[in-house]
């Protein structure tokens, strides 16, 4: 069966106009472009719409999709099959928080009661989830299951006040980064100070600190996109910059 531009857009929530877009950008072409100048599109299309949707829902950015869908090696079955893997952690944690909203609401009615570290506890076991799931499998090849075990055990065990310390301190190097990037200089004060920000930074949520710790971390920061691409949100640059200032800091 085939479709319009417009009735798939309508069937799949997809508006017409992104539709057009995708064809611009090469992720998703049409069958056949109509002497209308409607674009047509078949079975196949549609099925890859469907992958790109679930690939959106699971946080991957258009031009990751493009790259893994169109590599020579990839297995249409096998990616689905990877879908429902990382749709079903999503559910699971999705499901601690529900829990966790449903207590809340719970003990706001008088009908329990709850701890402070209990309005707590979904939310850190969701961020471990969530850590586990990007950058699990990097991590731990580097630093050894040991390390990562200990960091996840330091991060569920530790109080409100630490989280929102470590969400402050954060904050604080995000700001001190961009600053320190307008100098241009990674020795300077300003990104020396973001240095000593990212070291107390892990000390709230990692088990040990080391110079050779902290300097692989910056290392992976520039080497893995997904950590590159959380860094050059704040500014172009910004991992190389911060890998090079934390080099002079280590000294």
């Amino acid at each position: 069966m085939e479709y319009s531009g417009n009735k798939l857009a309508k069937m799949s929530g997809v508006s017409a106009r992104t539709l057009r877009y995708y064809d611009e950008i090469g992720l998703l072409k049409p069958a056949r472009v109509a002497s209308s100048g409607y674009r047509i599109y078949g079975q196949m299309e549609l099925n890859i719409l469907q992958q790109i949707l679930i690939y959106k829902e699971l946080g991957f950015s258009l031009e990751d999709i493009k790259s893994i869908m169109y590599a020579q090696d990839y297995d249409e079955e096998q990616a689905f099959k990877n879908h429902l893997k990382d749709l079903r952690k999503k559910r699971d944690r999705l499901d601690v928080l529900i829990k966790n909203v449903e207590k809340s609401i719970s003990a706001m009615k008088g009908e329990t009661t709850m701890s402070d570290n209990e309005k707590f506890e979904g939310l850190k076991q969701s961020l471990i989830d969530e850590n586990e799931e990007k950058y699990g499998e990097e991590l731990r090849a580097l630093y050894g299951d040991q390390a990562i075990d200990e960091s996840n055990a330091k991060l569920k065990g530790i109080t409100q006040e630490q989280y929102n310390e470590g969400e402050r301190l954060r904050l604080e190097l995000e700001e001190t980064l961009v600053a320190a990037i307008a100098t241009g200089e990674p020795e300077g004060e300003l990104a020396q100070k973001a240095c000593d920000l990212h070291k107390q930074w892990l000390c709230v949520f990692y088990p040990k600190y080391s110079k050779e710790y902290h300097i692989g971390l910056s290392e992976m920061y520039v080497a893995d996109d997904r950590f590159k691409a959380y860094y050059e949100k704040l500014a172009p640059s910004c991992a190389e910059f911060l890998r090079d200032a934390i080099l002079v800091y280590c000294k």
